[in-house]
């Protein structure tokens, strides 16, 4: 048992928070502190391995000027013969563990990236930061307890979040279903296993995927009267919770949602739709996630407190360096071309690339994560929190560029097609010319129920998309552009590209097409799908 998971077992919970949160009070001054003196220490650690004499390449940088003065930003690429092969011999320190993400068509299938016992060590008090924060009201408000039932909704190992998964402590809490077990069933199994389990056992708390909390809240809302009797007459607390959840929806009037069933203490969600589907999980299950800022080679960047609102910079898992968003821009375009960068204390409202270099052993010296931010204050004046604030826009190297007025994000036309309040399954976007002029082509596959044409839902998502890209506005007012078109794809384009991943052996995160750009294989496959699924293949694809 670890230290924090025997100070939880004995009660000493505000001692957990001290430990665990206190980041939160520190100053600008004291975060920079905590970054240099664990910067040092990774740069010792570099100059005496084969990866960081490669990325040095002469250097002997002693502290984080040096570094950024001797030492080029670096990419995956520059890491790739090292990591793909899991060489161990050539690492800061030797990893316990490894995960991926995807990769790079034509190069490499995964990016993998090592995790120290170090760094596990440091995620665990994080994911304890989470848990606190998604629960509370204020500075130590510690409402969770021991045998809290936990949803267990994060993509299994070897991805970052089932490493994330694993450093909760789990075996102090009732996770549904088990960790040992969730990770040896399909995922898809899993959650549904999960529900049925909350179902007799109750929720406390939801980790998942922002995409899966509002899946199952759609799901219960759209099937609840579906679920099999055997399993209702076989659970009696499970009949009983159902009955109430249903009278509270009926005299509501409106279809039964997951805060009808549990209230739960606390939601934990990551992924970029975080934000877009906000008010949405409100709605569902009663209160909204905590949202959370990571990835695979960076672990955990920062995270939302208990206001909901921008995120807080974590000092303890890598140091931060950042390219404004313009510089970034130009430097991704001309690979030649080396940005300058600047540090936490450094910045002021806008938009930054974010880079990294690794602590505790990790390999990722100035390494471009490719994410954009937006940092919208340099401190949250309503909670006293002295560091600055962030949320994550989209990734700078994958835009939509509409004639030079505007940047469409993945996650800005995700937000004008939720708020247009479009009936719909999913969607791609991509950016095509017509009569040499640049268009925004959304292809979007309607639900059922859709009853708006084509041209309603154009017109409504135009309106959105013009309130969320000012510069996309500005096509319009400006030089008379409409550019956005719109295709409906047949019933049943994503499940049956979902089926034709699975039967190809496709990793969780290959399931669907990219959002942004999808191949012209891709998008001709949906285009060209059959209008009707069989039975069969429904049955495949439920979740």
């Amino acid at each position: 048992m670890t230290q924090l998971g025997e100070l939880f077992a004995q009660g000493k919970v505000e001692e957990i928070w001290d430990r665990c949160c206190g980041f939160i009070d520190l100053s600008i001054e004291d975060f920079m502190k905590i970054q240099e003196r664990l910067l040092q220490e990774q740069l010792e650690l570099l100059k005496k391995c084969e990866l960081g004499k490669h990325i040095f390449n002469g250097a002997t940088p002693t502290n984080s000027e040096e570094l950024r003065r001797s030492v080029p930003l670096t990419t995956y690429a520059d890491y790739a013969p090292f990591l793909t092969k899991r060489r161990m011999d050539i690492l800061p320190k030797r990893p316990i563990l490894w995960q991926y993400t995807s990769g790079k068509n034509g190069e490499y299938a995964h990016r993998w990236a090592p995790v120290t016992a170090r760094q596990m060590d440091e995620v665990e008090s994080l994911v304890w930061a989470m848990a606190l924060f998604s629960s509370c009201n204020k500075r130590k408000d510690i409402n969770i307890r021991p045998n809290d039932a936990v949803l267990y909704g994060m993509a299994p190992p070897p991805y970052a979040t089932g490493t994330i998964a694993r450093c909760f402590p789990h075996e102090k809490f009732n996770f549904l279903p088990k960790v040992e077990e969730a990770e040896r069933i399909p995922f898809e199994d899993r959650v549904k296993k999960g529900f049925q389990m909350a179902l007799s056992e109750g929720l406390d708390y939801c980790l998942s995927m922002s995409s899966v909390t509002v899946a199952l809240g759609n799901r219960f809302s759209q099937s609840s009267g579906k679920i099999s009797m055997k399993f209702l007459l076989s659970n009696p607390k499970a009949m009983l919770r159902l009955l109430k959840g249903k009278i509270k929806a009926k005299l509501a009037g409106r279809p039964m949602l997951p805060k009808d069933l549990w209230k739960v203490k606390g939601l934990m969600t990551y992924g970029i739709d975080g934000s877009v589907y906000r008010e949405k999980i409100k709605e569902q299950w009663g209160r909204y996630p905590l949202d959370f800022h990571g990835c695979t080679e960076a672990f955990l960047i920062a995270t939302q407190t208990w206001d909901y609102s921008s995120m807080t910079f974590v000092p303890y898992m890598q140091f931060f360096e950042f390219i404004p968003e313009e510089e970034a821009v130009k430097s991704w375009r001309d690979t030649s071309y080396q940005p300058k960068t600047l540090l936490m204390d450094e910045l002021k409202p806008g938009n930054y690339e974010v880079v990294i270099t690794s602590f505790h052993g990790g390999p990722f010296v100035r390494y471009r994560l490719g994410h954009l931010v937006q940092i919208t204050s340099l401190r949250n004046e309503a909670l006293d929190i002295d560091i600055p604030q962030m949320i994550y826009l989209t990734r700078v190297d994958d835009q939509i560029d509409i004639a030079g007025f505007t940047r469409l994000s993945e996650k800005g036309i995700w937000q004008a097609i939720e708020n247009s309040r479009v009936e719909y399954v999913d969607w791609v976007a991509c950016k095509e010319r017509v009569n040499n002029t640049p268009r925004l082509h959304l292809y979007i596959e309607p639900k059922d129920n859709t009853t708006q044409t084509k041209e309603e839902v154009t017109a409504s998502i135009h309106e959105e998309l013009k309130k969320v890209h000012p510069g996309y506005a500005d096509l319009e007012s400006f030089i008379g552009l409409m550019p956005l078109d719109v295709t409906f794809l047949p019933k049943g384009a994503f499940k049956l590209y979902k089926i034709r991943q699975q039967n190809a052996g496709a990793d969780l995160s290959d399931l669907k097409p990219p959002h942004l750009n999808p191949s012209a294989g891709d998008l001709a496959f949906m285009l060209n799908t059959p209008t009707k699924v069989t039975v069969k293949q429904e049955e495949a694809v439920k979740v």
